[in-house]
């Protein structure tokens, strides 16, 4: 079932839980997320990265999601994730396949950012599609996003009220020390500010999203030769929950555990040519992690 940030997010944030938001970029990867929402009985966002898009195509990709999306009872946006080129944005709304986009603005100027963000608002609200902003770049990297330590800031919580009332966005992605990637103990990284978040929670009226939130498996990321990878802990998501995000974005961890069952079926069958059976090992690993994502966020049931 087809549905936006603004359908399912305002009850998770009165209810004080927070919906999942996965990566994917294959066939096989929404199969899996969908069907761990559908199996946990929870809303579940399912999102594309322009690198995503780059790779397989955003009319495969819009046509995968309307099939997986279109597949479950439970609630599933199809959502563009960290659009940092206008062009994409509005071909993503334009599309017909989504039902949110995030503009991605983040990197620019305090003024241009709102500017560019309320522009994107007013068009994508324009055809019933929600959206997601950021404030406060986000440290790490992402598919062919990278935002340095030294260029990364704590988003403000004042700027934040100020962001929200100009800009009318639905969801707002805040920078409160979480990073893209496998090796989020970097930098400024590592350490949730759970007191600014609480800051920005109260400043705001809209729901908050937690980008970089990965708990990276430090057993898959080792058999991956990611000795130093090291993610976020469930004790810190949680409190993150808690004190006001409502939309969790979580890829490295579907990558590792795809990458990892692949790599051991592989192994396991090497006379076998069928790439279906490796495929759906991976296909099977994904489902693991959502699901059990989806349970430790409070969504399921719900």
């Amino acid at each position: 079932m087809r549905a936006t940030l603004t359908d399912i997010l305002p009850h998770a944030q009165l209810h004080k839980y927070a919906v999942g938001a996965f990566n994917f970029s294959s066939m096989e990867t929404a199969q899996a997320i969908v069907a761990a929402a559908e199996r946990a009985k929870s809303p579940v966002v399912l999102q594309t990265s322009g690198g995503a898009i780059e790779y397989a195509g955003m009319v495969y990709l819009g046509v995968i999601s309307w099939v997986a999306s279109q597949s479950v009872k439970v609630p599933v946006v199809v959502h563009l994730d960290h659009g940092h080129d206008v062009r994409l944005v509005r071909a993503a709304i334009a599309s017909g396949y989504y039902t949110s986009v995030m503009i991605d603005a983040s990197h620019l100027a305090f003024k241009d950012n709102i500017k560019t963000v309320k522009k994107i608002v007013d068009e994508a609200h324009a055809a019933g599609i929600s959206v997601e902003a950021e404030l406060g770049p986000i440290p790490g990297r992402e598919d062919k996003i990278s935002v340095k330590n030294r260029d990364a800031f704590y988003t403000d919580p004042a700027q934040a009220a100020e962001f929200v009332d100009k800009t009318g966005c639905d969801a707002l992605a805040v920078s409160v020390g979480t990073a893209h990637g496998a090796f989020k103990h970097t930098g400024i990284a590592g350490k949730l500010d759970v007191k600014r978040l609480a800051a920005i929670a109260s400043a705001v009226n809209v729901p908050l999203v937690l980008h970089g939130a990965s708990s990276v498996d430090p057993k898959l990321a080792k058999k991956m030769g990611l000795s130093k990878a090291e993610g976020m802990s469930d004790a810190d998501i949680k409190k993150a929950i808690k004190t006001g995000i409502t939309k969790i974005n979580i890829d490295t961890d579907l990558r590792l555990a795809y990458t990892s069952a692949l790599r051991t079926a592989l192994a396991k069958n090497a006379r076998e040519f069928d790439p279906r059976v490796y495929t759906s090992a991976a296909r099977d690993a994904v489902q693991a992690v959502v699901e059990k994502k989806l349970r430790m966020f409070g969504s399921a049931g719900k």
